[in-house]
C-alpha cells in the first residue's frame, strides 16, 4: 500500500515511473521519469512495441526481473494491483486529453498575440514607429482577411469549412473593438425623492449602432447564398478544357464548353447538360442573384455613405487642379458649361467609354473638378461682405458659375458610378482611407468594401451560369 500511496501521488504531480517500477516483487524500483505507452489519445504518445522513451531506461524483454510490455500484462493480477493500473490508465488518459487541449490553446494564444502585435506595431515589424495608425491597420486586417478567405474561391460553390470558420472567428475578434466605441448623451434619471436630473451615459455610437448590425446581417445572407449551392446541375472546367478534364467529372462522353467572349480568360467556365438546366434550378439561380444584387447595393449604400462622411485630406486638397477645365478638357467642359438641360447619360453616351481603366480615369477627373469648382466657389463669397452673402446667398448659389459646373460635375460622377457599379475606388477614396484616423469608420468602410466585393462576384458567377444555360438551350433549337 505504501508502493501504491508513492505511485498515486508521483502521477499527480505529473510524474510517471518507468514500467519496471510497477512490479511488486522488487521493492527496490528505481523512479525514472517516461511517457506512458498506453493512451491512443494522441499521436504525439502513440508507440509500437519496438519504440521506447528516451526518457526511460531500456527494457530487456527477455530479462526476469522486468515487467514485460503493457500490451502482454495478463488480464487479472491481484486486486490492489488492478486498481493501480486501471487508475493508472485513466489519469494517463486524462493526462493526454488536456496536453491535447493545452496544445490547442498555445496554439491559438500564439496566432492571437501575433495579430495583436501587429496591430499596435502598425504593421512596422522593425518597431520604430514607422507603422500606419490603428485605423488603416484594421481596414488592411479585414481586407487582408477576405483575400485570404475568398481570394481564391472562383466558383459558385460552398466555401471550405475551415476557412468559413476562420472567416467568422477573426471577423468576431476585429469588429469586438467597436462594442468599445462609445458616446456620452444626456439622459435623465429619477431619484428616490422624485428629483428629476440629468447624467451623461454611454451608448454605442450612432454610425457604428446603425450599420454595423446591417453589415453583419448581409454578410450571414452572402454566406447563405454560397452554402445553398451544394449539389448543383452545373459544374466548372478551365477555359478552353473540355469537360472531362473539369473539377466535376460527369459520366458519358466529352460536352461541349461555352466559350465567352470576355477578357476574364482566367476565369473557371461553368458548364451544363445539354438541353439546361433544370426550371427549379433556374428559378434558384434567379433568386439568389437578385438577393445577392440587392446586398450588393446595400453594402455599396453604406460604403459611399462611410466614405462620404470621412474628412478630406490635406494632401488631397493641396494636390488640387487649378482649373478644373484643364482637368476635365474642353470637350467636356463646353457641354457641361453651355448646356441649358444638362444631361450626364447623354454626355456618357457621347463619350463612349470602353473600359473600366477611362472610367475609373474620367471618375477622377471629374471628382477633381468638382472639388476645385466647390474652393473656388467658397472663395469668391468670402471675399464678399457678409450682408450680401446673407442677401443674395440664394441668388448667388444658383447664378454662380463654379456652384453650378460643380454641381453638374457631382451628377456626372454620380451617374458614372451607377453606369460601372464595378468601379474601382476613385483616389478621393483611397486618400481617405489612408489617412483616415477614425477606427469605427475604417472598420465600417473596410467591411462594406469587402461584403460589396463578395456579392457583386456572385451575381457575376451566377450570370455566368445563366449564360451557359441560355447558350445550351439555343444549340437545341
Amino acid at each position: 500500500m505504501e508502493n501504491l500511496s508513492t505511485f498515486d501521488e508521483n502521477y499527480y504531480v505529473g510524474y510517471q515511473p518507468s514500467p519496471s517500477s510497477v512490479d511488486q516483487t522488487d521493492q527496490s524500483a528505481t523512479e525514472t521519469p517516461g511517457y506512458s505507452t498506453l493512451s491512443g489519445d494522441s499521436f504525439v504518445y502513440c508507440r509500437t512495441n519496438s519504440e521506447t522513451s528516451n526518457l526511460s531506461e531500456p527494457i530487456d524483454y527477455n530479462s526476469n526481473t522486468s515487467e514485460p510490455s503493457p500490451s502482454r500484462w495478463p488480464a487479472l493480477k491481484s486486486g490492489a494491483h488492478n486498481r493501480a493500473v486501471l487508475s493508472r490508465l485513466g489519469m494517463t488518459q486524462h493526462q493526454h486529453s488536456l496536453d491535447e487541449d493545452h496544445v490547442v490553446e498555445d496554439s491559438e494564444l500564439d496566432m492571437m498575440k501575433e495579430k495583436f502585435a501587429k496591430l499596435l506595431l502598425g504593421e512596422d515589424m522593425s518597431g520604430s514607429g514607422k507603422g500606419v495608425c490603428t485605423a488603416v491597420t484594421i481596414s488592411n486586417s479585414i481586407t487582408n482577411l477576405y483575400a485570404t478567405v475568398f481570394g481564391h474561391n472562383l466558383r459558385l460553390e460552398p466555401p471550405k469549412p475551415e476557412k468559413k470558420a476562420m472567416w467568422k472567428r477573426e471577423m468576431d475578434c476585429l469588429l469586438s473593438v467597436c462594442d468599445y466605441i462609445v458616446e456620452f448623451a444626456p439622459t435623465s434619471q429619477y431619484l428616490a425623492d422624485g428629483t428629476i436630473v440629468e447624467v451623461m451615459t454611454s451608448r454605442p455610437r450612432s454610425d457604428i449602432y446603425i450599420n454595423l448590425p446591417a453589415l453583419q446581417k448581409l454578410d450571414t445572407m452572402l454566406i447563405d447564398i454560397l452554402d445553398s449551392f451544394q449539389d448543383t446541375e452545373f459544374w466548372y472546367a478551365e477555359q478552353g478544357s473540355m469537360s472531362g478534364n473539369s473539377t466535376r467529372s460527369r459520366a458519358g462522353s466529352f460536352r461541349k464548353v461555352v466559350q465567352r467572349n470576355d477578357e476574364k480568360w482566367w476565369l473557371p467556365v461553368p458548364c451544363v447538360n445539354p438541353g439546361g438546366l433544370s426550371d427549379k434550378s433556374r428559378k434558384h439561380l434567379r433568386e439568389k442573384r437578385d438577393c445577392a444584387n440587392q446586398i450588393h447595393k446595400a453594402a455599396m449604400a453604406i460604403n459611399s455613405t462611410v466614405l462620404a462622411e470621412m474628412e478630406i485630406p490635406e494632401t488631397y486638397i493641396a494636390s488640387l487642379p487649378k482649373s478644373g477645365r484643364s482637368s476635365l478638357g474642353d470637350p467636356i467642359y463646353r457641354y457641361m458649361y453651355t448646356a441649358d438641360k444638362f444631361s450626364p447619360d447623354h454626355l456618357l453616351d457621347h463619350l463612349n467609354i470602353t473600359s473600366e481603366h477611362e472610367a475609373l480615369e474620367l471618375a477622377d477627373k471629374v471628382e477633381a473638378s468638382m472639388y476645385t469648382w466647390r474652393r473656388k466657389s467658397c472663395l469668391s463669397h468670402s471675399k464678399s461682405s457678409w450682408e450680401m452673402v446673407k442677401d443674395l446667398i440664394s441668388e448667388t448659389d444658383r447664378s454662380d458659375k463654379n456652384y453650378t459646373l460643380a454641381e453638374r460635375a457631382e451628377t456626372l460622377l454620380f451617374c458614372l458610378k451607377q453606369r460601372y457599379p464595378e468601379l474601382s475606388q476613385t483616389s478621393l477614396d483611397t486618400c481617405k482611407i489612408q489617412y483616415n484616423r477614425d477606427v469605427g469608420k475604417a472598420i465600417l468602410e473596410s467591411y462594406s468594401r469587402v461584403l460589396e466585393g463578395l456579392a457583386f462576384n456572385i451575381v457575376a458567377w451566377i450570370e455566368d451560369v445563366l449564360y451557359a444555360d441560355k447558350s445550351m438551350r439555343n444549340q437545341d433549337l
